[in-house]
């Protein structure tokens, strides 16, 4: 260690090269507050660099795997200091890897000797996953790796997506998607991956569904009617937080009948999208609470996801009837709603409902950015695509009144929908 003796630094330079100490690199190398390790027994650690000072413990929080490297660094009331894990913000003191939840984190003597830091550890670290070694093949061989390197789940953008389909509390899965959205605009995620999406996402026991038409939304004359309304949009925007993700996951593999994946560019504009929905749940659950409830207090139904199972297997029928129809469908109905609570004086509510309005103004132009572009790349007519893939998985005919300029702004004029109201 700096500042001590030579004889010092010589002995334990001689306890490091017979025991398990693993040199992971010069402490210059670390200028992040975090660095994570891979051990090639998978159980990877966490190196923390913070006031000058090196700590280490598992990286992976013991309450449900959350990934502490992404965590923040805080000082406790006692001036001890720990890191939160991202997820659900459980606290892990760095010395011993206690919390105050009860959990307890495995943690790791470190040694800086002569510039290089120590851990100690019997396993072998590295800044990179670590290469599967593939079963062997009958006659000895191993088989073809093609050296390419074995991508740990937690790099790629679909273990997330599944990750958070299987969150079932709706504040929960708010906040991991924003981590998500963090991690991917960052490049911190850089893999698509290929992880199956579950066939329904998770929810809270104590969340009481219904049928679609059980539901009294009202029509926000009165403050309880305000809040049936409020509490309806935020179980719309729970599933819009999944529909997002499943779009993602479930499509990952698409090909093009010219045999090309999907650009990257598709995944990041529904990340986006899965933020943006995020959002909206968080500003009405907020303002559920302002005005004395909370999510959950009402039932709610899973009308929308029936979307999902109906189009699992077509992308552009997904595109048309999630992103085109249903939410299309939400810019015609804002104006109204939004009178409604001007006319009872909530215009913190109406606030709400104008951020939604305008951010899924975008989410019905990426629908239609990519359902045409799927279009042009197998040279199909988008128009008539669409006004096939519509009656295939959406019973009836499209209704009016049409916010014809909310929908004109995201691109989709006229023709594109009046071919689908019922004819007079």
């Amino acid at each position: 260690m700096e500042g001590f003796s030579e004889e010092l630094v010589s002995a334990l330079k001689e306890v490091v090269s017979h025991s398990n100490w693993q040199c992971v690199g010069h402490k210059e190398r670390f200028k992040a507050p975090c660095t994570k390790f891979y051990s090639e027994d998978g159980e990877h650690l966490v190196l923390i660099h913070t006031r000058g000072t090196f700590y280490a413990m598992d990286s992976a929080c013991p309450h449900e795997g959350g990934p502490l490297e992404q965590g923040d660094i805080e000082e406790l009331c006692d001036g001890r200091l720990a890191l939160n894990c991202p997820w659900h913000d459980f606290e892990f003191c760095l010395d011993d890897g206690s919390s105050s939840s009860g959990l307890q984190n495995q943690v790791y003597e470190v040694k800086v000797c002569e510039g290089k830091v120590y851990i100690q550890t019997q396993n072998a670290l590295s800044l990179t996953p670590w290469k599967k070694t593939p079963p062997k093949q009958p006659g000895g061989c191993t088989g073809d790796t093609g050296n390419k390197q074995v991508i740990d789940d937690e790099c790629s953008l679909t273990y997330w997506a599944s990750k958070i389909l299987c969150t079932p509390d709706a504040e929960e899965k708010a906040k991991l998607t924003h981590r998500v959205q963090e991690m991917w605009n960052a490049g911190k995620i850089t893999e698509i991956g290929h992880k199956e999406p579950p066939e329904h996402p998770s929810r809270m026991e104590n969340l009481t569904i219904v049928q679609p038409g059980q539901i009294k939304r009202g029509k926000g004359g009165t403050l309880t009617s305000r809040i049936a309304l409020l509490h309806s949009l935020a179980n719309i925007e729970q599933w819009a937080i999944d529909l997002s993700w499943d779009i993602i996951a479930r499509f990952a593999t698409f090909q093009l009948q010219s045999g090309e994946r999907l650009p990257r560019e598709f995944f990041s504009d529904f990340v986006k999208v899965a933020g943006d929905e995020a959002k909206h749940y968080c500003l009405l659950e907020k303002r559920l609470v302002e005005l004395g409830s909370h999510f959950g207090a009402l039932p709610v139904h899973d009308g929308l996801w029936q979307s999902a199972e109906d189009t699992a297997h077509d992308l552009l029928g997904r595109l048309a009837i999630v992103h085109m129809v249903h939410e299309a469908r939400g810019l015609d109905v804002h104006p109204q709603m939004l009178q409604r609570f001007l006319a009872q004086g909530d215009k913190g509510s109406a606030q709400v409902l104008e951020v939604i309005y305008t951010d899924e103004i975008t989410h019905v132009a990426a629908g239609l950015k990519w359902f045409t572009y799927i279009c042009n790349m197998e040279q199909r007519d988008c128009l008539s695509t669409f006004h096939q893939m519509v009656p295939l998985h959406f019973r009836g005919y499209l209704k009016p009144p049409f916010n014809t300029e909310g929908r004109k702004s995201a691109g989709m004029t006229e023709e594109w929908y009046l071919p689908l109201v019922k004819p007079s």
